[in-house]
């Protein structure tokens, strides 16, 4: 059993890679949801979309996000009456929203409709919310505190990032499908897929029981870095590392995640980093990172599963799990 934590068009593509190397019940993808926002009366997901959409094979890979040979109908019709436009819902993606906020509104979880959802959409490996309560990701900028799609799409990223907060993760709790999956007698490696460490990755860590999971780990946890020679590929993940007084590196997100992690895979135009990478007493894989293909996702995460099963596991303490 592998559990990949991912959000984002990153995590996105190594989950879709995890997904057609490994059976069915051999991988769960829990996804951020501190993206998640009422939108139009809607409850929108925007990571749990990305990556359905991306195991499902219908993802925009041109754009990074909704589907494929999307119409524009609704929100040409929605300007045309002065609605707000900034958040862009095509009109095949309504109806996933719609479907998600009725079943909502009838007391579904948000775990047991993803798992209708990814039925529908035929998707037979394990997508599953990090849980079934809000979470809400805040971002304090220059222009004060702002709701991450208010950061991130309204204002495209442009303030300034001060720190990140994710409101009600104390309050908030695993969902069923990862606290089991993480206990799994069966599970191999936890993998933290190259998404945003800030803005995917560490929503889901927020919550209570997450970390201390990691710490005291039986399987190995993988990191794969998300910054390749000091740029991010897509978002502000290297901008807020900036911002925040941190260099934008592969080293500097093995320090992120040091206490966290076994071992940190990096790009090849990384390999200079591997030294200071192991010196923080992590394994270091340094291997090609960008997945413009299907067989590009394939083949990096055969190269991480590889990689895991090399690894010694170590619990907090640095000794042996």
């Amino acid at each position: 059993m592998i559990v990949a934590l991912a959000g984002g068009v990153g995590g996105a593509k190594l989950a879709a890679g995890l997904a057609q190397v490994l059976a069915a019940d051999a991988l769960t993808v829990v996804v951020n949801t501190g993206d998640d926002f009422e939108h139009l009366g809607l409850h929108i997901s925007p990571d749990l979309d990305t990556v359905m959409y991306t195991l499902a094979g219908i993802n925009d890979s041109a754009q990074g996000w909704g589907i494929a040979g999307e119409t524009w109908s609704f929100m040409d019709a929605l300007e045309q009456l002065g609605g707000e436009t900034w958040f862009k819902l095509g009109d095949r993606d309504l109806a996933t929203h719609i479907r998600r906020t009725q079943a909502l509104q009838a007391g579904a979880s948000l775990s047991a409709v993803t798992q209708e959802l990814c039925a529908a959409l035929n998707i037979r490996h394990r997508v599953v919310p990090m849980s079934d309560q809000p979470v809400r990701t805040l971002v304090h900028t220059s222009e004060g505190v702002l709701a991450f799609q208010d950061y991130f799409v309204r204002r495209r990223a442009q303030p300034t990032v001060a720190r990140v907060e994710y409101d009600g993760a104390e309050r908030a709790s695993m969902s069923d499908e990862f606290r089991s999956s993480l206990e799994s007698r069966d599970l191999s490696a936890i993998i933290l897929c190259p998404s945003n460490p800030y803005l995917s990755i560490a929503p889901i860590l927020a919550l209570p029981d997450v970390k201390a999971a990691l710490r005291n780990r039986r399987a190995p946890v993988i990191a794969v870095s998300p910054i390749i020679a000091g740029r991010a590929l897509k978002g502000p993940a290297a901008k807020i590392m900036r911002e925040i007084g941190t260099e934008p590196s592969a080293l500097e997100v093995a320090r992120y995640y040091e206490d966290l992690i076994d071992a940190l895979v990096v790009d090849s135009a990384d390999v200079t980093l591997g030294p200071a990478i192991e010196a923080l007493g992590l394994r270091c894989c340094v291997t090609p990172t960008i997945m413009k293909t299907k067989e590009e996702r394939a083949e990096l995460a055969v190269r991480v599963l590889e990689f895991a099963q090399a690894v010694p596991v170590t619990n907090a303490a640095g000794c042996p799990a």
